[in-house]
């Protein structure tokens, strides 16, 4: 059994921490319905889905991914690069605590989930504004008897490495060669987005399936050619907010299931 856990939008994401975005106007109703999709789509996937109440205070509180890593051995709660989103963390370590022991980085390191790829055994943390090289070493720290293999990356011109590269299996990365260098992630097998699509390389692994951001649909089907069955969803409000499908749940075994 796959668990989600997401997050109900704020009412105050219009005020979200930006970086690589010029701020625009979000509207809140069509941010939340197309939240409600995507958990419904992750849902039809055979997740369970477990939400956690919006927090009024905490404009980002909805991408819950980048306050934890999860792995079948632990969940590792991080230490967001934007201190305002440091409040974010107690939910997510009481919703975590049922499923996984749980460990955390620690000042002076920095890191955002949305700069850890994991696919198998191996731990990609990209070096971004807000992850760092503390973190990367107090996250090596923690997996270290667990058998993960951390390496950092470095990323261009986007928040999270996970805007350049996702996993589509244990094998495979969708990637932004534009972003990243691919000649980092080894032998394993690259897929590039379409280079009409830049951000079109988040996408959302669940089991054998793939949700995709709807924006994208010539990168979809370079999925779909290459053998995945994809999913779309509307997640245009959410990215005005610097978000991605990813961002939006922590999914992991329930291994008591």
């Amino acid at each position: 059994m796959l668990i989600a856990i997401t997050r109900e939008v704020s009412p105050a994401i219009g005020d979200c921490e930006l970086t690589h975005l010029e701020r625009s106007s979000i509207d809140v109703d069509v941010a939340r319905a197309q939240h409600v999709a995507y958990a419904a789509a992750l849902a039809d996937l055979g997740c369970r889905v477990e939400q956690l109440p919006a927090e009024p205070d905490l404009p980002d509180s909805v991408f819950v991914e980048d306050v934890a890593v999860v792995l079948d051995e632990v969940a590792i709660i991080t230490r967001p690069g934007a201190e305002s989103r440091r409040g974010e963390r107690p939910t997510i370590e009481q919703a975590l605590l049922p499923y996984r022991p749980l460990d955390r980085i620690e000042a002076p390191g920095t890191i955002d989930g949305g700069d850890v790829l994991v696919a198998g055994r191996d731990v990609w943390i990209g070096l971004t504004s807000r992850s760092d090289h503390h973190a990367v070493r107090q996250f090596r720290g923690a997996v270290a008897d667990h058998g993960y293999r951390v390496h950092a990356a470095e990323v261009n011109g986007c928040l999270h490495l996970k805007s350049a590269a996702t996993a589509v299996d244990v094998d495979t990365l969708l990637v932004d060669p534009d972003r990243v260098d691919v000649g980092q992630f080894g032998d394993r097998r690259c897929i590039t987005i379409d280079p009409s699509e830049p951000g079109a390389a988040n996408v959302v692994r669940v089991g054998d399936a793939v949700v995709a951001a709807a924006a994208y649909p010539r990168t979809a089907q370079r999925l779909v050619d290459a053998g995945y069955e994809v999913h779309t969803v509307d997640a245009s409000e959410l990215a005005r907010a610097e978000g991605a499908l990813t961002c939006c749940s922590l999914l992991f075994e329930d291994l008591d299931a």
